[in-house]
């Protein structure tokens, strides 16, 4: 909007938040607070955007900094009046009108930005101040208004008579002044209150003395003038946001089997006729395709679905990326890096980190495949681990197209088995497996009959020892008694 500078507050450390944690930054539904207001203001097109920093600056700046946003430094914190006279090096020659709001009201809107802006110019306004009416004022500075209905004074809280705390009218600390005037009342107003601040309040009072007429523009929707001093607060305007998100998504074609147990943040994207069960939580990046159902006890962060991905009951999938078709879970993890190929499976108390799968491979149980590539068409069996830690070092494991792993087996990295082998159950692979090969690792079983009146069972010594002689050609090992060839050594089983 031309001849409008945004100037917003985000200086102050916010004691009622008991937080290490500078308050603007406290997240509302997936994003600070902060964030919100400066989307709003944005979204007026402002010729100028500069925000004001003190307490934690430097965590400020980075969470919110970008090349069209100015910054000015606040230091110390005394007061709102304080914070904006801070930002003179920035604002003083600034010959437009001044929009000023706190970082704190994420549920203010655009609209009634350029709602205020319209009043302010028509009016032909040089100051004007947006109030709204509040049930319950407490904590918020009250509006007293002239015989002609100008307002003559801002009485902040802990000034405020017994007269003026039962005037509902309140301040929602957003202002519009014409930039000269502005720094020229500032100059005036003193720290003679409860606080020992400069209140920006008081702007109202040294324009009122020169005879400068002082509009308020009435926000209807007081709810939007909601700040943000306490983590009450901070849950209230979140719960507020997150009943907005889960009203569009499904008026966006999205099913919300119980929307009140669902909590989804503003950051995340959903595809239509994705269906989404009960208490499943989605925040961070995430993007969810067409066609998914995600189902109860999910958690998902900063991943993105295809279209028709199935997650089961229980799952978690953090920094991860999962192709159409596929399913995950029940129970299953997948930790940053992980990355599915299209209609794989990943079952129960499977856990992936940093590793591709390849298209149709299924890992259906009680496995981890950690800093590993696995191709496509690969079945991998209940109990397989890929060892990739030395104590010292990660290693990588690298599983080729179509092979078939047994279950309980561990892959000892670095180690790469060839396309089409197989890996016999109970093997732990420490040397690399040429393609199309069969590899097994493990003790050569021996079996022994029992002597005449040992282990259970009806059977004179006599049967028991035949059926024993009889298991023990069925699976290639000499009878019991004859002389057995030693066993071969690894190099000697060299593929």
């Amino acid at each position: 909007m031309d001849n409008v500078a945004a100037l917003i507050l985000a200086a102050g450390k916010g004691t009622r938040m008991r937080s290490g944690v500078c308050k603007v930054l406290h997240a509302v539904a997936g994003r600070p607070m902060i964030s919100y207001v400066i989307d709003a203001v944005r979204a007026c097109s402002p010729d100028r955007i500069a925000l004001v920093v003190g307490h934690q600056s430097e965590d400020v700046i980075k969470a919110v900094g970008g090349p069209a946003i100015e910054f000015a430094v606040q230091e110390p914190q005394l007061g709102t009046g304080h914070a904006v006279m801070a930002a003179g090096n920035l604002l003083r020659e600034y010959p437009g009108d001044v929009l000023i709001l706190c970082g704190d009201i994420p549920l203010i809107r655009q609209r009634t930005l350029s709602d205020f802006i319209g009043y302010h110019k028509l009016e032909a306004s040089k100051l004007t101040v947006m109030t709204t009416r509040m049930e319950n004022p407490y904590g918020y500075g009250r509006i007293v208004r002239d015989s002609s209905g100008f307002i003559s004074a801002i009485v902040e809280e802990k000034d405020a008579s017994d007269d003026h705390k039962r005037i509902t009218e309140v301040n929602t600390g957003i202002y519009l002044a014409h930039g000269p005037l502005l720094f020229s009342l500032l100059e005036r107003v003193g720290s003679d209150n409860a606080q020992e601040e400069y209140y920006l309040t008081d702007i109202v009072k040294e324009a009122t003395k020169e005879s400068e007429p002082v509009r308020g523009f009435k926000l209807r929707d007081s709810h939007e003038a909601i700040g943000i001093n306490s983590r009450s607060e901070l849950a209230r305007v979140s719960g507020v946001i997150w009943c907005e998100l889960r009203e569009q998504l499904m008026e966006s074609g999205v099913t919300l089997l119980d929307p009140g147990s669902v909590y989804i943040d503003s950051t995340v994207s959903i595809g239509q006729d994705t269906v989404i069960h009960p208490c499943v939580t989605l925040s961070g990046d995430t993007v969810i395709g067409r066609d998914c159902i995600i189902e109860s006890g999910t958690y998902i962060i900063n991943s993105k679905l295809g279209d028709g991905v199935r997650v089961l009951q229980g799952s978690r999938l953090d920094s991860a990326e999962v192709m159409n078709g596929t399913q995950v879970g029940p129970m299953a993890h997948l930790r940053p890096e992980a990355k599915i190929g299209q209609n794989a499976r990943i079952g129960n108390f499977v856990e992936v980190k940093k590793s591709t799968i390849g298209d149709r491979t299924k890992a259906s149980h009680l496995t981890y495949i950690g800093d590993a590539s696995v191709g496509t068409d690969v079945n991998i069996g209940c109990g397989t681990i890929t060892c990739n830690y030395d104590g010292k070092q990660k290693h990588r494991t690298v599983i080729n197209d179509r092979c078939f792993v047994g279950s309980d087996v561990q892959f000892v990295a670095p180690v790469e088995i060839g396309q089409g082998s197989v890996i016999g159950a109970g093997s732990t692979i420490t040397r690399d497996v040429p393609p199309r090969s069969l590899a097994v690792a493990r003790t050569r079983q021996k079996v022994y009959a029992l002597r005449e009146g040992q282990g259970p069972g009806p059977s004179s010594g006599k049967d028991r020892k035949d059926e024993d002689c009889l298991l023990t050609r069925r699976i290639g090992l000499p009878e019991p008694g004859a002389k057995q060839e030693p066993e071969s050594s690894d190099e000697d089983r060299k593929p």
